[in-house]
């Protein structure tokens, strides 16, 4: 009796600790969940972008450049613990379509919520770049963000 009551804790421990993590896409909390970068609320499913680590924790971006810029930092590295990461974009020709960002393909010219302008979608055209493509135009600074902050600084407070 003794042996099977410890071959049934042993057998629940196991299949406690072979957790597999959801990596599918979430629904946007519009009410709370916040970009990790700029703390801007998520507005735009289109342009959302969503980590999910081998933990199920979700990282959410408002804007694939706001992705870009934390993957560049220390809370980058923590998150993901050198383990595995399923990006998930919107898609902008979509909307309430999630792609997976590291195979979606990446329009340049539209207005992003917080101006990087690139838009992700399915299919390849001869105007698009890979998501390594769009990480290398952003990193040398081939974005929409520059005009995007002058005007918003002419909109905003300190205006003469």
């Amino acid at each position: 009796m003794k042996k099977i009551i410890f071959i049934g804790i042993i057998t629940l421990f196991a299949m406690a600790c072979n957790h597999e993590t959801d990596y599918s896409p979430r629904e946007v909390n519009y009410d709370r969940d916040v970009c990790a970068q700029c703390l801007m609320g998520i507005a735009d499913q289109p342009w959302a972008v969503q980590a999910i680590n081998s933990y199920g924790e979700v990282l959410w971006f408002d804007d694939i450049g706001c992705l870009h810029e934390y993957m560049k930092g220390d809370g980058w590295k923590k998150f993901t613990e050198n383990k595995k990461v399923q990006i998930w974009v919107g898609d902008s020709g979509h909307k309430g379509k999630w792609l997976d960002a590291t195979k979606a393909y990446y329009h340049f010219g539209d207005h992003t919520p917080m101006g990087y302008g690139y838009s992700a979608v399915e299919t390849p055209n001869d105007s698009t770049f890979t998501f390594d493509q769009t990480m290398k135009r952003i990193d040398e600074g081939k974005t929409m963000r520059e005009s995007f902050l002058k005007e918003h600084k002419m909109m905003g407070k300190g205006k003469k």
